[in-house]
């Protein structure tokens, strides 16, 4: 592919990701963009070329980028999809070659479709892969950050909008020094810390009112559909319209565990002591230093917001209930977290699924053994098709069961130093 001559549609596995990977994709001459917002639109195209047996983010996913086909600018020859794959028991695995097929039967091959796959680390780009990888690593980084300071800050901000404001600002500044072509890695690195630093300063000047009295909600499950607004039915400003505070997992975690798998595979082919894997020990001790730059001045605001330092505290935490050894994907990482938001003095987990996903029927059937034992914690799993109907009754339900939890509950929360033991 000449990703001179291409625009690249990447998947809004949330807007912010997709954003900042648009612009890590410009930072070495390709041009880039999210794919269109999702509407009504979208789950018609996505529906007309789907038997119903696809799980509702392939629906969404593909609608989208029909979308881009039908617009009348398109040109396929300048268009390409970015639609990486995976392994496991997922059917994200049949996302590339439903969208290959249907481009054929529309006499679209000449649409290229980039598609890295997560069995190699994300690493089959073909040109540019170091430095494409890298920037694309440290959008993610910030895409989670920012997205982390959006969630602890907007449930209690005085004036409605402002946090939006503050966090669609920052968005943009951070994508332009992504984007930047022609700096080192060291350059932009520490541009993107200071740039971080001003950020969070302007979030921590946000009039709030920061007060111990709202539940603090964990969020799980399969990546695009709890990332995806659309797709969740904006579940997230649901929860806070209901009194509650978010924390859900972000996307630098879905990377660790895809590493630590790769590393995993390579020793199960007694190739511990090899080339490939000291390339993929460099890989990871240089993505941990960019993590840590980029997080480290976040030290303060993220107190009592710690993720686990390394994936594998995680999958130790899920391991009496679903062995890696014996499981693969999310449904792994999902179980994990939520013990992990129980140690950090959560009140309560919302497994967020597509529906007939076998990531989460497997976790809902273990989630009320793991609630039973964690001081009977509520999990709820919610699934999605993009048909629901009285989940704001069923979200009121489940944060009363929060709020009952939290009076209770025997972990303590940890707090940031400015939040109040309660409101004025």
């Amino acid at each position: 592919m000449n990703s001179n001559t291409r625009t690249i549609y990447i998947p809004q596995m949330s807007y912010v990701a997709a954003k900042a990977m648009s612009a890590a994709f410009k930072s070495v001459g390709a041009e880039a963009q999210p794919s269109p917002d999702s509407d009504e639109r979208t789950i018609e195209l996505g529906s007309k070329y789907t038997s119903g047996d696809e799980c509702y983010p392939e629906i969404v996913t593909l609608g989208n980028f029909l979308k881009v086909i039908e617009d009348e600018s398109f040109d396929p020859k300048r268009t390409a999809f970015l639609l990486p794959t995976s392994f496991g028991p997922c059917r994200y695995g049949q996302y590339r070659p439903l969208l290959k097929k249907i481009l054929k039967d529309k006499g679209l091959t000449d649409v290229a479709i980039v598609a890295p796959h997560s069995y190699d680390g994300y690493e089959g780009f073909e040109s540019h892969a170091t430095n494409l990888m890298r920037t694309a690593w440290r959008s993610v980084i910030v895409s989670d950050i920012l997205r982390k300071l959006q969630l602890k800050t907007r449930p209690y901000e005085c004036e409605p909008g402002m946090t939006d404001q503050v966090f669609d600002q920052g968005l943009n500044q951070v994508c332009e020094i992504l984007a930047e072509q022609g700096i080192s890695h060291k350059q932009r690195l520490g541009q993107l810390r200071n740039r971080l630093i001003d950020i969070r300063d302007r979030f921590r000047a946000i009039p709030a009112k920061y007060a111990k009295t709202k539940p603090l909600i964990g969020i799980v499950g399969e990546i695009y559909c709890r990332l995806n607004d659309f797709s969740n039915e904006f579940l997230i400003r649901r929860i806070e319209e209901h009194g509650g505070e978010v924390w859900i997992s972000d996307i630098g975690e879905w990377i660790w565990y895809v590493n630590d798998e790769q590393e995993r595979r390579i020793a199960s082919k007694g190739k511990r002591f090899s080339t490939e894997m000291l390339i993929a020990k460099i890989k990871f001790w240089i993505q941990k230093y960019d993590e840590h730059v980029l997080y480290q001045p976040f030290h303060d605001d993220f107190k009592g917001y710690e993720e686990a330092e390394k994936i594998r505290e995680i999958m130790a935490h899920s391991e009496p209930y679903l062995p890696q050894s014996g499981a693969l994907g999310e449904m792994v990482s999902s179980i994990g977290k939520a013990i992990h938001l129980y140690h950090k003095g959560a009140d309560g987990v919302i497994d967020i699924s597509p529906f007939t996903c076998m990531n989460g029927i497997v976790c809902e059937a273990i989630f009320p053994k793991v609630s039973q034992d964690h001081g009977n914690m509520p999990i709820r799993t919610f699934y999605f098709d993009g048909t629901q109907t009285n989940i704001d009754q069923d979200v009121g339900i489940f944060m009363e069961m929060a709020q009952n939890y939290m009076q209770n509950k025997k972990i303590t929360r940890v707090y940031p130093d400015y939040f109040r033991s309660t409101d004025l």
